[in-house]
């Protein structure tokens, strides 16, 4: 892909800004361990997958632009096509072998940037942590970067899947330090699953706790 515009620059930016004050009236959005997002180079961002708004909130936290990878079946609704594609989503088709998602990500990972894929895969059914896949073991792995953690609680109360609409909720987000490209070369696929999973773990247990007493 070229150098993106500076239309489509300025247009990320103020859609951030905009998540962020509707994040702040409407879920009182509270962000801890931002000082773990790396300042340059590529990474892979792995969060939890509580509701729709998942990529906006993870977006909102970090003062970098994030890649977003996006299933083929969201860009055949035209309002929803559109929007993703000013952000410039990846597609990626399930039904297919999925390589040339796989190759645009690598191509953006190696030109520094961070690109967020969900390991869970779909959405939670009851706001708790689902089983991780390994389907962003490869890009890690090829990419050569490092894997971000990010723990998000109170999506889920925000917008289940049961619901067509959002409403208001508290959202507490949580991003873990990273795990090194040079760790996830040393680790067994089971292993970097498993360090995944511990560190979305604990930083979703934290969050759970600073959600109740908020």
């Amino acid at each position: 892909m070229a150098e993106r515009s500076l239309a489509k620059k300025l247009w990320y930016d103020a859609i951030r800004v905009v998540a962020r004050l509707t994040g702040v009236c409407l879920f009182r959005i509270r962000v801890f361990g931002r000082e773990n997002w790396p300042t340059e180079g590529g990474g892979l961002v792995c969060p939890n997958h509580q509701s729709f708004l998942d990529p906006l909130l993870v977006g909102l936290t970090c003062e970098r632009r994030l890649n977003f990878l996006a299933r083929g079946s969201l860009f055949k609704f035209l309002p929803f096509r559109l929007l993703i594609s000013s952000l410039d989503a990846i597609p990626v088709e399930r039904e297919k072998s999925g390589l040339a998602g796989l190759k645009e990500t690598l191509k953006r990972l190696k030109r520094g940037e961070l690109v967020l894929i969900f390991p869970e895969g779909t959405r939670t059914s009851d706001g708790e942590l689902q089983p991780l896949k390994g389907g962003f073991i490869p890009m890690a792995r090829r990419g050569g970067v490092p894997i971000i953690p990010v723990a998000v609680d109170g999506a889920f109360d925000a917008w289940p899947r049961t619901a067509k609409f959002p409403r208001r909720s508290v959202i507490h987000i949580r991003i873990a330090p990273p795990i090194s490209a040079q760790m996830i070369q040393d680790l067994s696929d089971e292993e970097l699953l498993e360090e995944l999973e511990r560190r979305l773990e604990a930083a979703f247990s934290a969050i759970r706790v600073t959600r109740q007493r908020a």
